[in-house]
């Protein structure tokens, strides 16, 4: 999503960076959810949830635990720009933020959460989780695309190959569904039945199973994601048509694949995205993040059919619930100034990306030690991987 020059939002700051103290947040005891933030998610510890309190509920415990403790020390932004000799400009994207050396860009995942096009939260080791996963699944999909790492020197970093990167963002859906103006569910209620170049049957309900997988495909836009067709796309010039060929068909087999490997491991994978770009040999490659609960919606695959008959929203191991508790509470696309985000939604939902984690890779996720600020560490880190590069 922001390994180029197509990068959303360019940042340079002049502000006065500082390390958050942890004693900035008293230690408190985690409260249970109340009925109202339940509404819109299932409550962790309701018999429908069972599964994401794992085999060993104490595992859960000692997550929410330890992210209530990590609040005050998220890693919301950086400045390797500053303490890393070498790295020239910086990137902001929502998530991400890219720095470019020579001929590698390093990437750094921060715990900022967004949704909406805004920054909603930042949450406990969620730059670790995502980077952790995105390189498992970066290592298990070579079969079926090359991508453009380098090396992981950091628990929150990937260095990368400089691409020239397609201006397109290639969303997979398995089912219609979703929350934001963009989301499949969203327009086929409002009477879409041809989006992105798709055919949609008629008479379908929220978070039906599509008849087969579809691709729908958005441009990289400054604001927020536009949805195009393959003839609008190859028409504007954003590809060529053996590119957008080779890339579709390889996103395709990218969310087959992970829909297998999910199942395997009690999952559905609903829908995501992949992004791709250019080596300078002229080989595509993926690029960005894959399959992580970031770019992904997962459910919980044994309760599924049953929820879905009853009308009942799909357990979910992604951000959805945040989602929607933010469109309950404000007006997230209009509001200037948004609620701050629940502590025990933002606990919940380290848990639940942890959850994932462990979940498909079946090991267990490192929770990083506190002796340290993290900022330091990856300075360190990075300054080590580029003399070798």
């Amino acid at each position: 999503m922001e390994i180029s020059a197509h990068l959303k939002t360019p940042f340079f700051s002049s502000t006065a960076r500082h390390t958050p103290s942890r004693l900035a947040t008293p230690r408190l005891r985690l409260p249970t959810l109340t009925v109202a933030m339940a509404a819109d998610i299932h409550s962790p510890r309701s018999s429908a949830a069972a599964a994401l309190l794992s085999t060993d509920p104490r595992r859960r415990d000692e997550v929410l635990s330890a992210a209530l403790d990590s609040l005050s020390n998220c890693l919301s932004e950086t400045y390797l720009d500053e303490t890393v000799p070498g790295l020239k400009s910086k990137a902001r994207g929502k998530v991400r933020d890219v720095y470019e050396g020579d001929n590698y860009l390093v990437l750094v995942t921060t715990d900022r959460q967004s949704a909406f096009d805004r920054i909603l939260a930042s949450i406990p080791f969620k730059g670790q989780v995502l980077n952790e996963t995105s390189l498992w699944w970066f290592n298990k999909t070579r079969h079926i695309t090359p991508n453009a790492v380098i090396s992981s020197p950091d628990k929150n970093v990937t260095i990368a190959k400089k691409c020239s990167v397609f201006p397109v963002e290639f969303v997979v859906r398995g089912f219609v569904t979703g929350s934001t103006d963009t989301s499949l569910w969203t327009v086929y209620n409002k009477g879409v039945r041809n989006y992105c170049g798709n055919a949609l049957p008629g008479g379908m309900v929220k978070n039906q199973k599509l008849p087969r997988n579809i691709l729908t495909p958005t441009t990289k836009a400054v604001d927020h994601d536009v949805p195009v067709t393959p003839n609008e796309i190859i028409e504007m010039g954003l590809m060529t048509k053996d590119e957008y060929d080779e890339v579709s068909q390889k996103a395709m087999n990218l969310f087959a694949f992970g829909q297998e490997v999910a199942l395997e491991h009690g999952l559905l994978l609903v829908d995501t995205k992949y992004e791709f770009g250019k080596a300078s040999d002229g080989t595509i490659m993926l690029i960005d993040e894959v399959h992580t609960p970031d770019s992904s919606r997962y459910w919980i695959a044994n309760s599924y059919e049953e929820r879905f008959k009853s009308g009942l929203e799909p357990e979910n191991v992604d951000k959805e619930f945040l989602r929607l508790w933010f469109k309950n509470n404000c007006n997230p696309y209009e509001d200037k100034v948004l609620p701050d985000a629940p502590v025990e939604l933002v606990c919940e939902l380290a848990w639940r990306y942890i959850f994932l984690f462990e979940t498909i890779t079946r090991s267990k996720f490192e929770l990083p030690g506190s002796e340290e600020p993290i900022h330091e560490r990856i300075s360190r880190n990075v300054k080590e991987a580029i003399l070798h590069i």
